[in-house]
């Protein structure tokens, strides 16, 4: 095995003591890093030129959906539809014939936008399309969904589909379902109406990889499970991959779980726990979804929503059926991830997290999103030992809106990035990618100005709770990997760590904060392979 030197870049890390004035020579072979020299080397090793580029660790994405998002490159993407009309001519186009008991998929849709209709999709609405057709359209936040008719007879057949809250179903008038459905129903859905082959993941993942590496990402965190129904065939799609040399990033996989029988299912029937598998595959956390969303006033506050007081939207699961379930994949040796939005959630979350038998510092547990908190969350957060996955990106949309989702008081502690990192929670930064912004650099960019991508507002959104570069850094590198039980091999740029790494056309400490959003990376190189060259 050839060392190989990356000589003439300069180095930047979030906790490196590398001069940012001065150039260096980075050694690798296989999949690691083995020495740091000056440049200009000396050595007789082969020898790439960085060209003075700025070189970083690879970005790490800790919590996303690859395989959702790859089908939205492979498969009918509705996002563009600015009306029914044309959402149904897209449509038309792509199946060029829609016939009787036909299945019809489609991903993206936003009818808030359309300029044809003032009311959401119904099932009888989608007639229009095909009146006998299976159809199952998901809404561009992937919280909604719309099916026909003739799916949700499918539907009501489903007798664990009755365990699902009501807040996450809509009826009409009569009391019938309209094919409409939230949150933790259309994850329901997903699961049991997309069970694909792994073929057509391996399609959809091949095209999403370009995308990843485009923007130096060399690690992911993915919740697939729904998309293609079986955790066994996404952990053969992805070992598929691997095995046929088609895999250019590491890969942690979670297992979303409905109800403790999902746990036990896993427990049972795979030998493998959080951390196992292979060179570039491992199992990754039990994923619980704990409410929905601020939009759909689906997520669960200690508060009415300002803008609808008769809501403060729903728990899924009864406080002890949530300490059963984490207590459960502890003993088993699993790390959990929970959704949790609202500051109730948050709140159920961290009382499950705080017992003894939850085992948090040891399992590294999460909490993904913690959009809402107060000072004693945080205070709890903390003293539990739990991680916070944040989403800076959905800043860019949102900022505008939270005095609608959020009492007064409690609007400080939104998007607490600050906050937390002062309290001593760790926190990763990542995209929910196809939601939020794949480019990490829009990631950190948003986290260090809380402005949106046309500089709003002025001074920052609650600009207490900005972050520097270096934290921003530190989260989509470092904390990532601690997730992983990684963080001796991977997020930094040492000898023994993986080469894996970026080189970016700008210094990040040198950019001004708006600029951030508008580096590029230049290349990308995976285990010593270089896997993108802009």
């Amino acid at each position: 095995m050839t060392t190989m030197i990356m000589d003439n870049v300069r180095i930047y890390q979030p906790q490196g003591e590398e001069a940012p004035e001065e150039l260096y020579a980075v050694a690798f072979e296989g999949d690691y890093i083995q020495a740091i020299y000056p440049s200009p080397y000396q050595g007789e090793e082969p020898v790439v030129d960085g060209e003075s580029r700025v070189l970083t660790p690879g970005f790490n994405d800790s919590h996303m959906h690859l395989l959702r998002y790859g089908l939205l490159v492979k498969e009918l993407d509705l996002r563009e539809a600015r009306s029914f009309k044309e959402m149904k001519e897209m449509i038309e186009s792509h199946y060029e014939v829609l016939e009787e008991g036909q299945w019809i998929f489609g991903k993206g849709f936003n009818d808030d936008l359309f300029e044809d209709r003032d009311e959401p999709l119904t099932a009888k609405d989608l007639e229009e399309i095909q009146v006998d057709a299976f159809i199952y359209l998901i809404h561009e936040d992937g919280h909604e969904c719309v099916i026909s008719e003739r799916a949700l007879e499918l539907l009501e057949k489903e007798r664990e589909f009755d365990r699902i809250p009501e807040a996450f179903k809509e009826r009409d008038e009569s009391g019938n379902l309209n094919g409409r459905f939230k949150d933790t129903a259309v994850h329901f859905i997903n699961h049991r109406f997309w069970g694909r082959e792994v073929g057509d993941a391996k399609e959809a993942l091949s095209a999403a990889f370009p995308h990843l590496l485009a923007h130096g990402i060399t690690s992911v965190h993915t919740d697939d499970r729904s998309f293609i129904g079986s955790f066994k065939r996404l952990y053969e799609a992805y070992t598929e991959l691997e095995q046929e040399e088609k895999l250019p990033i590491d890969v942690q996989l979670h297992h979303y779980s409905f109800h403790k029988e999902d746990i036990e299912d896993f427990v049972e029937n795979e030998e493998m726990r959080t951390g196992d598998g292979t060179g570039k595959v491992t199992v990754g956390a039990i994923k619980i979804f704990l409410d929905g969303t601020q939009r759909l006033h689906t997520a669960s506050m200690r508060n009415p929503y300002p803008d609808d007081p008769s809501k403060t939207g729903p728990l899924i699961y009864a406080q002890e059926e949530l300490n059963d379930m984490v207590r459960y994949a502890a003993r088993n040796q699993m790390q959990v991830a929970m959704h949790a939005i609202g500051d109730r959630a948050v709140e159920q979350a961290v009382e499950a997290l705080e017992q003894e038998e939850a085992c948090t510092p040891d399992l590294r547990h999460r909490i993904i999103h913690a959009q809402t908190l107060a000072p004693d969350l945080i205070n709890r957060i903390s003293t539990s030992g739990a991680y916070v996955e944040t989403q800076p990106s959905f800043l860019l949309g949102e900022w505008d809106k939270k005095d609608k989702w959020t009492p007064k008081e409690l609007i400080p502690y939104s998007d607490a990035f600050q906050s937390m990192k002062k309290a001593g929670i760790p926190i990763t930064l990542s995209s929910d990618l196809p939601i939020g912004s794949i480019n990490p650099m829009v990631t950190i960019g948003t986290a260090v100005t809380r402005k949106d991508l046309d500089n709003r507002p002025e001074e920052g959104w609650m600009p207490q709770e900005k972050l520097s570069v270096n934290e921003g850094f530190y989260g989509m590198t470092i904390a990532p990997a601690y997730l992983e039980f990684k963080e001796r091999r991977k997020g930094k740029i040492a000898p023994g760590y993986q080469a894996d790494f970026v080189l970016l056309d700008q210094h990040p400490l040198e950019t001004e904060p708006e600029e951030l959003k508008n580096i590029k990376v230049m290349e990308t190189w995976h285990k010593g392979q270089r896997t993108y060259k802009g």
